[in-house]
Order: structure tokens, then sequence, then C-alpha cells
């Protein structure tokens, strides 16, 4: 039996993205999720909740190097004017829409991306073996077996995440979802570009150690693990790819800086530098 549809999916509703609003699905920090029926396939809308009224915090961090349409829709968003506040919501939310089609072309194990309009994204259900929404990896008990295979798993996923670009950036028990086949990665308005955010290694390592110490409850050996720093190496040296073999293991450099040897190299520049500005001067 449908339920009455909420104002925000009313729009939807009259341009037939959305047959009907069947029931709803969760509300978090940044969304509301319905499942509904959209194009004769049960699938989720995503509302996301206005700047004022979301739990999220320390956007700042996540929304460095993230690209804007224009310089215009840059200057509001640094004056914060009404117009910027708008602007900057449509980046938030983008950046979700622009991360699903990427990772999902990427392989990675997100729902589908299917539109997004007005503020709404409209997407996969992802379901159980039996077609019920699926479980968060939270709400479930797991063997040492399992959560050896599930870390496993979403360790490739932040990965091959990596390898197209991306760090998620929020990354938790809360925010991934079992179905039948193992895990997949939910909510990312966060994610950050790897490439164009200063933050983006801590991140990584952040998401990896969040992995660690939830699956460390159930396999203690996974807590003395450092495939955060093994991972953004590799990637920092061109070679990671999804197939990379990781141990999990990290060995820092020990090897000391020769300061004489920078200190010489730092005075040549310097005495070159001084060298052609006499010889222009000249």
């Amino acid at each position: 039996m449908a339920m009455k549809p909420p104002k925000s999916l009313e729009a939807l509703i009259a341009d037939g993205f959305i047959d009907e609003v069947i029931h709803p699905l969760k509300s978090g920090k940044e969304a509301a999720v319905y499942v509904v029926l959209s194009e004769g396939e049960i699938r989720c809308a995503k509302v996301y909740k206005a700047a004022n009224k979301r739990g999220f915090h320390k956007q700042a961090l996540y929304q460095e190097g993230r690209k804007v349409r224009n310089s215009r829709q840059a200057r509001a968003m640094e004056k914060k004017s009404q117009f910027g506040r708008k602007q900057q919501e449509e980046v938030w939310q983008n950046a979700e829409v622009d991360a699903l089609y990427r990772l999902a072309a990427a392989g990675v194990r997100v729902p589908k991306p299917h539109n997004f309009v007005e503020g709404v994204l409209l997407m996969e259900l992802v379901t159980d073996e039996h077609g019920a929404a699926a479980p968060r990896l939270n709400d479930l008990v797991l063997n040492q077996e399992q959560a050896l295979e599930y870390h496993g798993l979403l360790i490739t996923e932040v990965v091959r995440m990596l390898c197209a670009g991306l760090v998620h950036g929020d990354l938790s028990e809360f925010n991934i979802l079992i179905d039948e086949h193992g895990p997949v990665i939910i909510d990312l308005p966060q994610a950050v570009d790897a490439a164009a955010n200063n933050n983006a290694a801590k991140m990584l390592e952040r998401d990896v150690n969040n992995l660690a110490a939830y699956f460390g409850r159930f396999a203690s050996e996974l807590l003395n693990t450092q495939y955060a720093k093994e991972i953004w190496k590799i990637y920092q040296t061109g070679k990671l790819s999804p197939d990379t073999k990781l141990t999990g293991v990290f060995q820092a450099s020990n090897k000391k800086a020769n300061v004489k040897s920078i200190m010489r190299e730092i005075d040549d520049a310097r005495d070159e530098a001084i060298r052609r500005k006499y010889e222009q001067n000249d």
C-alpha cells in the first residue's frame, strides 16, 4: 500500500519520475530516504536536507578542490550570500551524484544512480537475498571468517575508489550495506578528489582505520594492520591498481636526510640566482 507522498517528492511524481511512494526507509543527518516505484522498478529516493537542518560538520575539509561552474558561483560561495549558500548546497549534492556515476563506472560496489531531479537522487534500492532492504553492516553480528572476508572486500573497494580518483571521507560500518554478494558502499556527498584535496591522505587513513577498528572486534589480527599508509604510498608512485597485492604492513623510511647535501644544493641554487641577476644587469 502506497503512502501519502511527502512534499519534497510531489514535483517528481507530477513530472513522472516517480510513480508512487511506498514507504520511508530512513532519515539521517544529511537526507531522508524513501522506497519508491520509478519506471516500473522499486528504487530509492534520497531527499537532501537543507544545510541548516543537517548534522554534518566540517564541510570545508571536504569541499577543498571541488570544481564550481564559474567565477560568479565561486565568489558567491566565498561571500556566503543567499545565492552563495544555494550554490554551496548544489555543489554538496552534486558531489554524491557525480561520485556515484564515477564509481559505478569504475566497478565500485555502490548503488546504481538513475536520476537527479529537484534535489532528489533516484537510485537503486540495495536488497538482501529476500528482496528486502539490505541491512547496514553495523546491524550484523559477524564471525571471524566473515569479518576477514568483508574487510578484504572493502579494502579492495577503497583501492578501486582511489584508482577512480576518490576517497569516501566518512567510511564506517554505518554507511556500508550488506547484500547477498557482500558489502555495498553508500552515502558519498563528502567524497573528495584524491589529487585536489590536501586532506585526502588523512581521510583515506581514517576510512581504513575505521574499517580495521570495526572488523577488529571480530578478528583482532586486523587491529595491527596499516593498509592506509601502504595504499597511499603505492598510489603516490602511480602504480596502484585494483589488482595490487597488499600486505597490511607499512615500513616507514628510516633513511636520514643528508643535511649537508641539501644545504649545498640550496647554496648552489642561490649562487646561480645571483649570477643570473648580475648577467641580466650587465
